[in-house]
């Protein structure tokens, strides 16, 4: 995808705020799409990501998007100030005003990359949580459209974050972005309103491209528009390897027939848990997933100790 300004911001760039004054200096892009750009910026010491676009409506959706995940993390009592930071207007160097929008910058790196450096055992974790942070997005009403590897962050301990939210839309609305070979309609599985089963089944093509992903490049290329089916996909899944452990999750998130984000994610913890022998070899060493998530959680106990002995003092 093109975006619809060519320019770019150089390393050192100040952004001004037009109304609130906020001032950003740019270190550089992250990344861009169909609508804009975003830049890896440092305000008083601290890093933001920071989205600049051409068009302000088209960029006020995503900030809707934020504004109601800010509103819900508020309400579970979480720091929903420093999930979105600033919205304003810029004024380039060409003389046009861009509308700009400032979030936490999240540290890690993209789900494919993660997994190439920590191992594929990871991806029943970063799976589980990633459904969770769908089924946040869903309840607010809204599909994220545009799921995808590389729209998928990963940080410490198989934490992922969702990003790029341009393509998110509200439910019973056309989806606005997507990537073809993750999109229902483009394998005739269904419309592309948006709704849950939308996301479920871009998470479903997630699944096999990243254990997968050449093979599912040639099947797709190897297959008439009009035999690109759900039916298709489920067959291949069932027959990898690597694959069939969840084939039978993956059938239902392609059919479409978890009611929801919620129901989806219990599926896969369930799948998760089965006796060890059914999803890897008898005597394999525990995934380092599980090591890891180990570790968190007696981080986790050793600093709620801490703040009760200091309370208690």
């Amino acid at each position: 995808m093109t975006t619809s300004f060519e320019w770019s911001l150089p390393r050192g760039t100040v952004i001004r705020g037009k109304w609130k004054q906020g001032s950003y200096r740019v270190e550089r892009m992250l990344g861009e799409g169909a609508n804009g750009k975003v830049f890896l910026v440092e305000r008083q010491r601290y890093l933001y990501a920071l989205k600049i676009g051409s068009d302000a409506v088209d960029l006020q959706s995503e900030v809707n998007v934020l504004q109601t995940i800010a509103k819900q993390k508020q309400k579970r009592g979480s720091n929903a100030s420093a999930f979105l930071v600033d919205v304003d207007d810029f004024q380039a160097a060409d003389g046009k005003e861009y509308p700009f929008y400032v979030m936490r910058y999240i540290k890690g790196m993209t789900l494919g990359d993660y997994l190439q450096r920590q191992g594929k055992e990871w991806f029943p974790v970063v799976g589980y949580h990633l459904l969770g942070k769908l089924a946040e997005l869903h309840e607010a009403g809204w599909t994220f459209g545009d799921l995808k590897v590389e729209n998928v962050i990963v940080a410490d301990y198989g934490r992922p974050d969702l990003v790029d939210y341009g393509g998110a839309t509200a439910f019973g609305k056309g989806v606005r972005q997507f990537t073809e070979i993750y999109d229902r309609g483009y394998w005739n599985a269904g419309s592309r309103t948006a709704d849950a089963g939308y996301d479920l089944f871009s998470f479903a093509v997630l699944c096999v491209q990243l254990h997968e992903g050449r093979r599912l490049a040639q099947l797709s290329a190897g297959l008439l528009p009009q035999m690109r089916t759900h039916e298709e996909l489920a067959r291949f899944a069932a027959a990898s390897p690597a694959l069939r452990p969840m084939s039978g999750w993956l059938r239902k998130a392609l059919y479409g027939e978890f009611a929801n984000a919620r129901e989806a994610a219990a599926a896969w913890q369930q799948w998760m848990h089965r006796p060890s022998g059914a999803n890897r070899s008898p005597g394999a060493p525990a995934p380092r997933w599980m090591k890891g998530l180990f570790a968190l959680s007696a981080a986790v106990l050793a600093t709620t100790i801490y703040w009760l002995l200091r309370s208690g003092l």
